[in-house]
Order: structure tokens, then sequence, then C-alpha cells
């Protein structure tokens, strides 16, 4: 099969620098062809001398980049898009201010075409340091935004004292604390970090977040426990430990669990596959890395809303701690239920005579 293309989702609230980023994407000589696909071209403000050509909703900029905008529908630009050209390094779907990105990142898994011609890169979300708190507190999208992304551009850095940057990056980790956080003054980020992730990619998780692995060692605000062989009331000695974010944001919340005991294969398997059928809606992400019992490799498993993916990935190392451990980030999660559900896909431990 032809190498795919690898799609970001550039999303953010009104304000926070996307048209920033988008026209150094679109005007700087950086050598890449990316095609950026925009709801309105016009807000993009990109001035008329950049533009080479322009064939009805498709601008071709000077620097090789393709701008088009969205019309009808995304699937539909993007089977027009890809249908006319597709030798770009990548393609950036810019979302308005005020949408929910999951839906924009799930057409790329649904539509059979897209899945054969492109790949899901990241959810980057620009977030804007001197409003981001407020934009917390009063909008469910802003919100959406945050807690959704797999990397976040925290720009305008500039208008915020070292202080308030460090409060602000520890309610984002709150909040989502899969997602690094790039600090970018007028979106002066480095398109290479922001481009070419491969935040999708099932084998690319645990060293895109180090500490993922690292429950025991997270920023101050995050509660662990290293000790894990202690009883935890109502954890009836399994010896987990959890946290979550008590700041309750339109409803969304992280939750983190860890066990150092090893899991049933099997039951892990049919636990989270029933949970993202009944709860998938309100779950926006969850990333995984599971101990299965009897096996070598790591289980590690993502999701996004409805759609789950797992694979057996590298060995565990000689002497490397083993345990499992899943963070969910949605709305209206109950912290028993997850709980109690991901302690039962424990294996039972050998008896005395085993």
């Amino acid at each position: 099969m032809a190498e795919r293309i690898p799609v970001t989702v550039l999303t953010g609230y009104l304000g926070a620098g996307k048209t920033t980023l988008l026209n150094r994407i679109l005007s700087e000589d950086h050598g890449r062809r990316y095609a950026v696909i925009v709801n309105e071209f016009g807000a993009v403000g990109i001035d008329n001398d950049l533009i080479l050509k322009a064939d009805e909703e498709l601008f071709e900029m000077n620097n090789g980049c393709i701008c088009c905008t969205v019309r009808g529908d995304l699937i539909r630009t993007m089977h027009g898009l890809l249908s006319r050209t597709a030798n770009f390094d990548a393609i950036i779907v810019e979302t308005t201010g005020l949408a929910d990105p999951g839906p924009v990142a799930q057409t790329f898994f649904v539509d059979p075409f897209l899945q054969e011609k492109t790949v899901l890169d990241s959810v980057t979300t620009v977030v804007d340091a001197r409003h981001i708190l407020l934009r917390l507190h009063d909008s469910r999208e802003a919100v959406e935004q945050v807690a959704f992304a797999d990397q976040m551009v925290l720009n305008k850095t500039e208008l915020a004292t070292e202080e308030e940057l460090g409060r602000i990056e520890a309610r984002l980790r709150r909040l989502n604390p899969l997602a690094p956080i790039h600090r970018a003054q007028r979106a002066n980020v480095s398109l290479d970090k922001v481009l070419g992730r491969g935040g999708f990619d099932i084998g690319r998780i645990v060293s895109l977040e180090p500490d993922f692995l690292r429950p025991a060692q997270c920023e101050a605000g995050h509660v662990h426990d290293e000790h894990c062989g202690h009883a935890h009331e109502g954890h009836h000695g399994h010896g987990h430990e959890d946290h979550h974010d008590h700041e309750h944001d339109a409803g969304i919340r992280s939750i983190a669990l860890t066990c150092a005991l090893p899991m049933n294969g099997e039951r892990i398997g049919m636990w989270l596959n029933a949970l993202v059928n009944s709860k998938g809606e309100d779950i926006l992400r969850a990333k995984g890395i599971i101990d299965v019992k009897d096996e070598k490799r790591r289980l590690v498993f993502q999701s996004v809303h409805m759609l789950l993916e797992g694979d057996l990935q590298r060995e565990w190392q000689a002497g490397e701690a083993r345990y499992s451990r899943i963070v969910f980030i949605g709305r209206n999660l109950d912290e028993h239920m997850l709980r109690k559900g991901f302690e039962s896909c424990a294996a039972p431990a050998a008896g005395p005579g085993a």
C-alpha cells in the first residue's frame, strides 16, 4: 500500500492563534508541501501576493502549499482534494473556534477512502495564555479542545508571567495528562514539533509520553502512591491507585488507574470493548499499557470515543517494574465503576502449590 498522508487536526478557541500558525505554514519558505483545509479562506487573511493561482475553492501558494475551503462536508472536501492531487507532505485541517475536534478526528477512522489514503497524525490544540483559564471556566468547547488533544501549543506566553504560565500548565495537565505542551509566542513553535508527530500510532504511544509509564513521578498536584502493594479503601487489597482532577470543567475530567497485578488478557479485552460500546460517547480519549499475565510483551491500546484499537508491543525488560496503567479523559465518568471494572480484570494469584 502506498504511504499514507499524515493529517493534523488543528483546533483552538477563537483568538488562540490558529490563524497565525496557518499563515506561517502557507507563507514561510519551509521547503514542504502542505495542504491546509479551512472553513473560510478569507478568514485566514493571506496576502493576495502570496497566492500563485486560485481555482474555485482551491488556492495554490507561491511556497508550494495549497489551501482549500470546506465545501459541503469534510469528507467530500478531502475526497476532492485527494483525487486531484496527493503529493503532499502533510494535510492540516483547521476547525472553527467553537468546534469539538472529536467528530473531525473520527472522520479519518470511519471513511474507507480516507483510511486508505491518509492517517491521523495528531489533534493539536492552540491555547491562549492570556485567556485560557477564563475559557476553561465558561466554555465547554474550550474544555473539549484541551481534553481531546494529544499535544497543545500554549501561545502568547509573552502576555503571562512565569508564575501564571506554571499555573496554566498545571491546569491543562490536570485536564489532559497525556498531551505535551509547547510554549510559543506568535505561534512560533517549530513545525517539526507539531507536524509528523504520530500521535495516533499505537506503536509510539509510550515513546511520545514517557511519563505515562511512571505514575509515581508526576508533577505536583497529582497524588500517587509508590507502594502499590498497600490496600486502599475500596480497593479490596488489590494494590491499585488512582487519581482524578477534582475541578469539574463542563463535566470533563481525567481518571488514571494503575494496578501492580497482572491482568487476564481475555477479561481486560472484553471489559474495554464493552466499556467503549456503552460509554464511548462520553470517553473522549483513553490510553493504556497493560501487563497481561504470562505474556512477555506489553499490550498497548487507545480509544477515540467508540473506536478502540490495541496491539502487543515490545517485551518487558529484565528488571523492569510491570504494572498496568490506564488514563481516561471524558465527561460524566463514573470513577467507582471504572475502578471496579478494572480491578475485576486482574488475574487471580497462583495458589501455594502452583
